[in-house]
């Protein structure tokens, strides 16, 4: 069985090696250099790296007999994307919906956006060092609203990520490149170290180490501004391995 798993998750590293180690025929698609380095090699997986259009999708999933979307929640054009394009191809498609985290805990600051720029500017409001932790895409935003001296973001280790901060202007000491997710005390020591008095994040989940972000902004007494996960609907990944391993039979 031929089965398409878009990752570069770690849902999507998990699922291609249970169903590559139970006989599937499986072909990870990654966005990055950084994705295709952590998918791995492994026997009866083959990786494909680069951004791809609904029209590359197509090609890519053709003849295949399963599609599944375990990308990152937040990856809404892509997730919409692979949808219009196994449709079009016929091919049944699975959404993996990454667990969320739990409840807040009491006693913590918390401010709500709806995207980045609504967090920048809650950010801007506060006047203080930004712990920047949403990746490189949107930094031009938050450069734009706050005081790039004022502005740490934590990003992957990787030439592309350092060139953007660059063009966003953020000074080089700002820079925090270091592959996560990130322990509570990691956290709370950059936001010490680094004199931080706001945290920015996307509510990434259990396995995104949303988790421990929250958890040391209460330690530290600081607030966090979370944006929305986008609203959508898919299934657990318990629930996509049944299904898959279901159809191998």
């Amino acid at each position: 069985m031929k089965i398409v798993i878009f990752g570069g998750t770690t849902e999507g590293r998990n699922l291609s090696a249970r169903l590559a180690g139970e006989g599937a025929d499986v072909i990870v698609s990654v966005a990055s250099e950084y994705g295709a380095e952590e998918q791995g090699n492994a026997e009866g997986i083959r990786v494909f790296e680069g951004l791809k259009d609904e029209d590359g999708i197509r090609e890519m999933i053709r003849g295949s007999d399963l599609v599944v979307d375990a990308t990152h929640p937040y990856a809404v054009q892509v997730t919409e994307n692979i949808r219009r394009a196994a449709d079009r191809e016929g091919i049944e498609r699975l959404r993996l919906i990454r667990e969320e985290s739990g409840d807040i805990p009491e006693g913590t600051r918390v401010l709500y956006a709806p995207d980045a720029a609504g967090a920048a500017k809650m950010a801007a409001e506060r006047g203080c060092n930004v712990l920047l932790t949403t990746g490189s895409k949107d930094l031009p935003v938050y450069a734009a609203a706050i005081d790039p001296e004022k502005l740490f973001p934590r990003v992957l280790p990787l030439g592309s990520s350092i060139t953007a901060c660059e063009e966003a202007g953020i000074p080089h000491r700002n820079i925090i490149a270091v592959q996560g997710p990130f322990s509570e005390e990691l956290n709370r020591a950059v936001i010490r170290d680094f004199g931080i008095g706001i945290l920015v994040t996307k509510e990434s989940g259990k396995t995104g180490g949303f988790e421990e972000k929250i958890l040391a902004c209460r330690a530290c007494g600081i607030p966090a501004v979370v944006i929305r996960r986008p609203e959508e609907e898919g299934l657990s990944y318990d629930e996509v391995l049944r299904i898959c391993r279901e159809k191998m039979r």
